[in-house]
């Protein structure tokens, strides 16, 4: 078991209640839960913090820190912790069971043992933005933590794809994690990296083994509190702060450039919330991706894409103000000031009979004339078959070297199809008679004769729109699924079915529509209080529903017409 220490934080904030989180940290852990620094009061009347074994209470009034006696309402909470504690060792338990008043420093060398065997939680209380229990944070760690020497090793692959464990040693070839990446609007790239084996020295030429790029480090700085101190070299277990490396994000691994190894990241959570963005001044467009980029360098959480069918950009994060301070740092470092929307859907558009069509296109004009005939069939292919153009074509009505350029004029028609302008899949188009003018048939009059064709046939063929459909995952508490399960058939979805996910948690799994899953994320949170989360992936279209279809028809003919004027 790893070790875990929990702060509860914003103890200042409305609604805030330390007993409901105790509740459900022991809901959620098979390990003993056991707050040892709790608050004095909540919200507006949040006043401090008490160190229960120290039997302490600390208020806060700035910078100052203003240390008392605990007073005796509290001895009732430090007996229920004390025997959670000592029941760790059955000779401390013994002398406690006796009546023996049991010191501090034994109490905190038993919370040591058991929290670095991971059977006991540390839960500490306080305000990080008021710095109320922060120094008692540190202190804790400092106390009870897990040694560089004591820390289990990292997981790790060589260049080919081995396996290996990379300890905290000295003699080990050098090699660093990076956790954290900032960029400043001044300085540029601030890295944050753990030293996990060997020695950094200013100088030294390390690899960023992720990116395959090189550089020489200049200086190196430990992070103190607001500032930085520059030192000469870092060993294992300590945090170093490189600054304008080239390459440096989050969970990748610098390395000396003779062993490149690569520390496994943690697993990530998967973004689930995602917003399209547009630059509200054209001179951003160029600046954007490079923003975008640098952020989601600075957060594995964070990710972005340009959609070239939609012709959007797409930012995803863990939820609504995830994604509100990251387009604010976009603003404020990078200077790009963007609208917010809903993203797009990739809606599809194909048919659901067969039907024949046809089209002469005859132009004519001073010198040589255009002339292209096509008499096409067109009928619907298997989802996801996407395209099949066969040729039928007998005695030459329609010479060989333009039948490539039917093919071309279907290819696209199908950019847009006839019902809201969306791309057209699935359909297979048999090219079966035509004719064609000896001086005036040309390529372009087959393309031509080929786009007015498929229209016809497309409108003849009963249209529809297809819509995406999402395998979605859903994992909540196990007294939040029948609402999520009722959330989700509300969207239009298809629960497939529940299962255990361990620690009173629950899998659904379900089929959603994509526009239905555009806000689940928030509503997931209020369901569940913050607690559920969900992955999706793609996993084939489906035929809209007429009612919603004539909504996706109607909002996209508004769409264009906007972008008329």
């Amino acid at each position: 078991k790893k070790p875990i220490m929990v702060f509860v934080n914003q103890m200042d904030k409305e609604r805030a209640n330390f007993e409901n989180v105790i509740a459900e940290l022991k809901e959620r852990f098979s390990r003993k839960i056991v707050p040892v620094v709790v608050p004095i009061g909540a919200a507006e009347n949040f006043e401090g913090v008490v160190d229960l074994l120290k039997k302490k209470v600390y208020r806060y009034d700035g910078d100052k820190v203003q240390e008392e006696d605990m007073p005796e309402n509290f001895n009732d909470m430090r007996s229920e912790i004390l025997e959670d504690i000592v029941e760790q060792d059955e000779e401390l338990m013994m002398r406690y069971l006796d009546g023996e008043e049991i010191g501090y420093d034994e109490l905190m060398r038993v919370l040591r043992e058991s929290y670095k065997k991971g059977e006991i939680v540390p839960v500490l209380s306080g305000s990080a933005l008021k710095g109320i229990g922060l120094d008692l944070l540190l202190d804790y760690l400092g106390d009870i933590g897990v040694s560089p020497e004591e820390a289990p090793s990292y997981k790790a692959l060589l260049e080919d794809g081995t396996e290996i464990e990379v300890k905290f040693s000295e003699e080990e070839p050098f090699c660093a994690y990076i956790f954290k990446s900032v960029v400043d609007q001044f300085v540029g790239r601030i890295t944050f990296a753990k030293v996990i084996a060997g020695v950094l020295r200013s100088g030294d030429t390390i690899v960023n083994v992720q990116k395959d790029v090189s550089e020489k480090l200049g200086h190196i700085y430990v992070p103190i509190l607001k500032q930085q101190k520059e030192v000469e070299s870092a060993g294992p277990g300590e945090i170093v702060v490189l600054l304008k490396l080239k390459e440096g994000a989050v969970g990748e691994t610098l390395a000396h450039r003779d062993r490149r190894v690569k520390i496994v990241p943690p697993a990530f959570p998967e973004p689930m919330f995602s917003r399209s963005v547009h630059p509200k001044s054209k001179s951003d467009i160029d600046k954007i991706s490079n923003g975008l980029s640098r952020l989601s360098d600075s957060d594995p959480t964070f990710v972005w894409e340009y959609d070239s069918e939609t012709g959007e950009t797409v930012v995803s994060g863990l939820g609504a103000m995830h994604l509100d301070v990251m387009i604010e740092r976009l603003k404020k470092i990078f200077g790009v000031d963007v609208e917010v929307g809903k993203p797009k859907i990739a809606y599809r558009e194909t048919i659901t009979t067969t039907a024949v069509a046809e089209h002469k296109h005859k132009k004519q004009t001073g010198g040589h004339g255009q002339y292209g005939h096509v008499k096409i069939q067109l009928e619907p292919l298997p989802r996801g078959q996407g395209y099949e153009f066969v040729d039928k074509i007998v005695g030459g009505v329609i010479p060989r070297n333009f039948i490539p350029s039917v093919d071309k004029g279907i290819r696209e028609a199908m950019k847009k199809g006839v019902l809201a302008g969306y791309p057209v899949t699935d359909v297979r188009v048999i090219l079966f008679d035509g004719s064609y003018h000896e001086v005036d048939s040309s390529d372009i009059s087959f393309q031509i004769a080929a786009i007015q064709a498929f229209k016809k046939g497309m409108e003849a063929a009963k249209p529809v729109i297809l819509e995406p459909i999402m395998e979605v995952e859903v994992f909540v508490p196990e007294e939040n699924a029948g609402d999520v399960m009722g959330e989700i058939s509300s969207r239009r979805g298809r629960p497939l079915g529940m299962e255990p996910s361990g620690k009173g948690m629950v899998k659904v799994k379900a089929e959603v529509p994509l526009a239905e899953m555009l806000d689940f994320s928030s509503k997931l949170s209020s369901i569940t209080s913050g607690r559920g989360y969900f992955t999706m992936r793609f996993q084939r279209y489906e035929i809209v529903p007429p009612n919603i279809q004539e909504k996706i028809i109607e909002e996209r003919r508004r769409e264009m017409q906007e972008q008329e004027k």
